[in-house]
């Protein structure tokens, strides 16, 4: 099996890129919760932006490959 070129390289990276976001966004959200966070700490609104732009990226991304 040979290694994704051009426009493939390009979706699979956005793709791997837009997942990590999403990840990182959830491990904002559920450390800052776990810490006593309340839903408006910076660590919560943070972590919900990032799984917003992750989730958006992939959207945008299956939308562009039709």
């Amino acid at each position: 099996m040979s290694a994704p070129s051009g426009p493939n390289l390009h979706a699979s990276t956005t793709s791997l890129l837009s997942l990590l976001m999403i990840i990182i966004g959830v491990g904002l959200v559920v450390r800052t919760v776990t810490l006593g966070g309340s839903i408006f700490a910076i660590g919560v609104i943070m972590g919900v932006l990032f799984v917003a732009a992750g989730c958006g990226r992939l959207w945008v991304a299956a939308r562009g490959s039709k």
